[in-house]
């Protein structure tokens, strides 16, 4: 008999998690989401850049603030799926001792972490939790377990906030987790925006397979997400464009995902 207490993962509908895995070249995915993701790239080709710029983004964010800026505790919410250096090898990779709470609720995504998400060094804390971003007083509650709220966190929402219900949703729900840190804490944020209709309409498309609906906001709207934070150079700009690594100066355009980080005085 199945344990009442384990949540059923849904194999005959999408889930943005396992499309999002199988667009940048993952294996976790089901036929369902192979085939929505078929469907998304056919609609909009540049989807899979978006993917896999999205992940650069985190590692050159991640090791900035590990790096530059002496950060050892990350609190990633709606981590998604297992890839490629995730925010633990990074942070951990420059500095041993980084403490990295990761967050979801979705049941494939927490039957990865488990297997997948432990620390790479003796000195580093790595573990999860089985949350919904909807519930940010949840997370900082469970988090405090785990992450020193008296010293510095980096908060990262990376490409899921178009998951909440309402904008004010959103603001609640980054305003929540934000008030709940000290100063120098960090905000490392990034989403799809309405500036592409070719995005839009995949999106739309999506909503319509029985997926949980992604909203795309408009450039201005995500910007205002850092209100009352200090940017990092240089600001708010499109992901590709943030503090491009040498070799990629100039080969990689901008695309509709922008976001930043920024510094909680």
């Amino acid at each position: 008999m199945a344990d009442v207490d384990t949540p059923q993962i849904r194999t005959d509908i999408p889930h943005s998690a396992r499309i999002w895995n199988y667009w940048m070249g993952g294996k976790d995915h089901y036929d369902i989401d192979k085939i929505a993701g078929d469907a998304g790239l056919a609609v909009d080709p540049d989807i899979s850049t978006m993917a896999v710029q999205s992940r650069q983004f985190l590692i050159r964010a991640v090791r900035f603030l590990a790096r530059e800026r002496g950060i050892r505790q990350f609190l990633d919410i709606g981590t998604g799926l297992p890839t490629m250096q995730n925010t633990h090898e990074v942070a951990q990779g420059v500095t041993p001792d980084a403490r990295v709470v990761y967050v979801d609720n979705d049941p494939l995504v927490l039957t990865h972490a488990r297997a997948l998400l432990t620390s790479t060094t003796p000195e580093g804390v790595t573990t999860y939790i089985d949350a919904d971003f909807h519930e940010p007083e949840k997370i900082v509650a469970d988090a405090r377990n785990v992450l020193n709220f008296n010293e510095p966190i980096a908060v990262m929402f990376m490409g899921v906030l178009g998951h909440a219900k309402t904008y004010e949703d959103l603001l609640r729900i980054v305003g929540t987790v934000l008030a709940a840190v000290p100063s120098g804490s960090y905000l490392i944020m990034w989403d799809g925006t309405d500036d592409s209709q070719a995005y839009v309409t995949l999106c739309e498309n999506y909503t319509g397979t029985g997926g949980t609906p992604y909203i795309p906001r408009t450039q201005a709207q995500i910007q205002a997400v850092f209100d009352g934070l200090e940017f990092v150079e240089p600001g708010f700009t499109s992901i590709t464009q943030w503090r491009p690594e040498d070799a990629q100066v100039g080969e990689v355009q901008p695309i509709s995902a922008y976001g930043g980080v920024a510094r909680k005085p």
